[in-house]
């Protein structure tokens, strides 16, 4: 688990991603030990991150994680990497909040906080972004976390995206 200020980074296994493509809420509840809103399963890519664990189990620390408010234990969104560094240590990161707690900073959080992970790591050295033109919170996140647009690509189930590339570490000091 990676930990922030507020959050909890909770790594989702087979066995939680199994639930959640089921859309097994109450069992998601049990296995995480936290409240989990009806429409989160909705927001994980989870048979895409069951095929990657399927390839190879040791990607788990990389791949997708419930995004936990600590003090209320309930999950406020999902988080993680697309996977692995690549053989130029650039991982991609993701996230999304659930509509009713976004503004609070939970995105900025989990993506320090995993930002940081992947440095710790040793095995990533950059951190890439992709996101829609039309998402402007989320263009406002990066742009603020100094991410720089590095290009743009056609993503098959999202569009068209615009790619952001940030060195790590992240320092965010003026």
């Amino acid at each position: 688990m990676i930990s922030s200020e507020r959050l909890d980074l909770v790594p989702l296994d087979a066995e939680a991603l199994s639930l959640v493509v089921v859309g097994d809420v109450p069992g998601l509840e049990r296995a995480l030990g936290v409240v989990v809103p009806p429409e989160w399963p909705a927001t994980v890519p989870a048979r895409l991150r069951l095929d990657q664990l399927a390839e190879d189990p040791a990607e788990l620390p990389w791949l997708v994680r419930a995004m936990v408010d600590r003090d209320e234990r309930r999950i406020v969104g999902v988080t993680g990497f697309h996977g692995r560094p690549d053989d130029r240590g650039r991982a991609e990161v993701g996230y999304e909040v659930l509509p009713g707690d976004r503004r609070r900073g939970y995105a900025r959080e989990a993506v320090l906080a995993l930002a940081d992970w992947a440095n710790a790591s040793g095995a990533a050295l950059t951190c890439v972004a992709s996101v829609a033109p039309t998402n402007e919170e989320s263009l406002s996140l990066v742009r603020s976390l100094g991410f720089r647009q590095v290009g743009e690509r056609l993503d098959p189930v999202d569009g068209v995206e615009l790619v952001f590339e940030r060195g790590l570490p992240f320092s965010l000091d003026p």
